[in-house]
């Protein structure tokens, strides 16, 4: 597998997703999920990681990130793949790749962008048809957001209120219940390319501003209207099996 371009960009909003070796489901049994989530929450203690949004799926994740630029998304993300993987490849006896060879990130404009891909991160498993309501999926930010733990948190709230402009994380809990049922009212849960498969997403000003900071290895490339609202840089270089791969990689 060709390895993925590397973009970066201090300061930005990062949705990451990492998949499973040849989309396997290792991630199939809550107890393995669950370890994954107790990794999350030792990046974000041992590294200051500011987590957004997460879901752990059957054979991959989706982690909403804010970079501070002391590059604590890598060494997180180093900690928990590798922690995730060590202990499944123990406990069943096994060897190989866990992981596929990177995760991949996609930068967020942090305006009603950021609602969009948080939202869409929670009705990851609705839109597969495994649960009819995010609350239903044990191991997802939608249920630490409405119910916090004491102790053990990954999610950190002060950020959710900083950057979706939301005076108080009472306030925001019921914003955001109120986006996620909009969303399943409407029945719009369709998969969203935009999100998982473009150097960055946002409105014109951000897309342009992003243009310039990544530099003349992304100037080239194509940007593509996704919505009257919606701009995403496009990277139709390498294709797996159908996918494109248009993500950043810290």
């Amino acid at each position: 597998m060709p390895r993925a371009n590397r973009f970066y960009v201090p300061g930005c909003v990062w949705h990451i997703t990492h998949r499973c070796h040849d989309r396997q489901f290792l991630l199939r049994f809550n107890r393995d999920r669950l370890r994954w989530r107790y990794w999350l929450r030792q990046a974000r203690i041992r590294y200051g990681l500011v987590v957004l949004n997460y879901v752990a799926t059957s054979n991959h994740v989706h982690l909403l990130v804010q970079d501070s630029g002391r590059r604590e998304i890598s060494r997180s993300m180093q900690l928990i793949a590798g922690r995730t993987a060590q202990e499944y490849n123990q406990r069943k006896s096994r060897k190989g790749a866990f992981w596929e060879d990177r995760y991949f990130a996609t930068a967020i404009d942090t305006d009603q962008h950021l609602i969009r891909c948080l939202v869409y991160i929670d009705l990851n498993m609705v839109r597969a048809g495994v649960v009819k309501h995010p609350a239903q999926w044990v191991v997802c930010g939608f249920n630490e957001i409405h119910a916090p733990p004491q102790r053990y948190w990954a999610i950190n709230s002060p950020a959710l209120c900083h950057l979706t402009g939301i005076r108080d994380f009472q306030a925001f809990q019921r914003c955001h219940r109120q986006w996620v049922q909009s969303r399943l009212v409407d029945g719009d849960l369709k998969r969203e390319p935009a999100w998982t498969e473009s150097v960055a997403v946002g409105s014109e000003a951000y897309i342009n501003k992003m243009k310039l900071d990544l530099g003349a290895r992304a100037s080239y490339r194509p940007v593509e209207m996704n919505s009257r609202e919606t701009l995403m840089i496009k990277d139709a270089n390498r294709i797996r099996r159908s996918f494109t791969i248009q993500i950043v990689r810290f």
